[in-house]
């Protein structure tokens, strides 16, 4: 498909677009771009209009593909995430509260990071110094236009502190946003979605050495793209649109939590591969 060969990179010199085996590099402004309605038809003409094509592009000059947007989550739209936030919140009395968002029809949407605190591929996500229990969550991110429009995909890492989340339900806000707690990348595949049968993968290498992977499709998702904006636009605006993590399907062991030094690497069939170090 061609729109799974359309990519869109933010790099430190400017717009890097990946189309048919090619890169070409771009004349555009980011923010202006990734906003636009018509951004297939724009990246489209933007290929034809450049003549300057590159061999290869540099992971070094990949940067998150994210300019002046908010980033939100949805939780809970996968049933491992739901048996995973009951157990760990179960003490608390909270278990219940993951449930009955599972099955409601309003999703859980909560506000996860500014642009200022997201790092891109090959940067390093941290743990929070006050917890105890951390993993990565890998997810699929939907860009969405200041109108309410899906845009394009990415992959997204919602770094969570599972302790602190499962002490009290109310406490999700100090597990989710902190400094260096998301990571999106590597690039923005415009167009379609990719099939519900794409596969999202999980490894954590430690040493060299793989001590946690996982992997789910997007077909395990309880609920649609439309509908998780849709509640997500209602009654707000995006005057510059905005990033929307969909929600994780691969929950590590609770036997595992991240040390530092780790490699985190997620994988979505037609997107890419985000690798992050942990530092």
């Amino acid at each position: 498909m061609q729109n799974e060969r359309l990519k869109l990179y933010r790099t430190e010199t400017g717009c890097v677009i990946e189309a048919r085996g090619k890169f070409h590099a771009a004349t555009c402004v980011w923010d202006e771009l990734i906003t636009r309605d018509d951004l297939e038809r724009e990246v489209e003409r933007l290929i034809a209009r450049e003549q300057d094509s590159k061999a290869h592009l540099d992971a070094s000059e990949i940067r998150a593909p994210i300019g002046s947007q908010e980033v939100w989550a949805a939780g809970v739209t996968y049933f491992r995430s739901r048996d995973a936030r009951m157990e760990e919140s179960k003490s608390a009395g909270g278990g219940d509260f993951y449930d009955r968002v599972y099955h409601a029809d309003r999703p859980e949407l909560f506000f996860k990071s500014t642009a200022s605190r997201v790092v891109g591929h090959r940067e390093k996500v941290a743990i929070r110094s006050d917890a105890k229990w951390s993993v990565p969550e890998p997810e699929l991110a939907l860009l969405v236009s200041p109108s309410g429009k899906i845009l394009g995909y990415t992959i997204g890492n919602d770094m969570s502190s599972r302790d602190i989340e499962g002490e009290n339900p109310l406490y999700l806000p100090q597990a989710k946003v902190y400094h260096r707690s998301c990571a999106l990348g590597p690039c923005v595949v415009v167009g379609g979605a990719p099939p519900l049968a794409a596969k999202i993968e999980l490894e954590i290498v430690r040493t060299g050495t793989v001590v946690c992977s996982g992997a789910t499709s997007l077909s395990a998702m309880k609920r649609d793209f439309a509908t998780l904006v849709q509640y997500l636009y209602r009654d707000n605006i995006f005057p510059n649109g905005c990033f929307l993590l969909t929600g994780t399907g691969v929950v590590p062991p609770d036997s595992f939590t991240l040390n530092l030094g780790d490699e985190i690497r997620i994988s979505i069939d037609g997107v890419g591969t985000l690798v992050n170090p942990v530092g």
